[in-house]
């Protein structure tokens, strides 16, 4: 198999892996087993949403814009589905500096001239949103799939195989998406022995 169609096929299995990781998380969350972070996914949906602008605005095309766009019509879906479903959840100062500094800091990256810049911006603001998310899971452990976090994570590093490419520029982002899943995965494993399992059931 010729190196091109590999990368083609380690891409399509990573975006099969999304689909599935997805669609599990949103009925999990439905049925009250997670209970995701309001701000963590506001974050991520909006800088997923000014990506799809400025891939759009650079020529991208309509086809891979268009994937862009539906990550992060899904990703805000998510965040309202969290907004409705737990209005009641805490949101401490924490969350709000995590929160107000992304809001800050998006549109630097649109208008970063290095892309090198531009996407130690992107990952940056995207490692803010996991902020309230850690805070909420060191807390309650349970509130999170792990299931989704490892298919996140096993799909970032098929991205990573599927680069024609291997630069700090086109690594960083899906690497350190890796690492902060992964260090979500380690928190639950560690608190979960300690924590009482939570209904989230409403």
């Amino acid at each position: 198999m010729a190196a091109s169609e590999y990368r083609l096929w380690l891409s399509a299995v990573a975006t099969i892996l999304t689909s599935i990781a997805f669609v599990p998380y949103i009925l999990s969350i439905l049925r009250g087993r997670t209970r995701p972070h309001v701000f963590s996914w506001l974050i991520w949906g909006m800088n997923t949403g000014m990506a799809f602008l400025a891939t759009l605005h650079e020529g991208g095309g309509a086809p891979g814009s268009a994937v862009i766009l539906l990550s992060a019509a899904v990703t805000l879906c998510i965040a309202l589905l969290a907004y409705v479903k737990y209005p009641d959840m805490s949101v401490t100062r924490t969350d709000r500096l995590f929160f107000t500094t992304a809001l800050v800091a998006m549109p630097l990256w649109a208008v970063a001239d290095d892309p090198l810049w531009a996407v130690w911006l992107i990952t940056l603001i995207e490692l803010l949103g996991f902020g309230p998310t850690l805070r909420k899971t060191w807390q309650q452990p349970f509130s999170e799939s792990m299931t989704f976090l490892v298919l996140l994570a096993v799909r970032n590093v098929l991205v990573i195989a599927a680069l024609e490419r291997h630069t700090m520029t086109t690594v960083l982002f899906p690497a350190a998406m890796t690492m902060a899943c992964l260090g979500l995965i380690a928190v639950m494993v560690w608190r979960r022995p300690q924590a009482t399992p939570i209904v989230l059931d409403r």
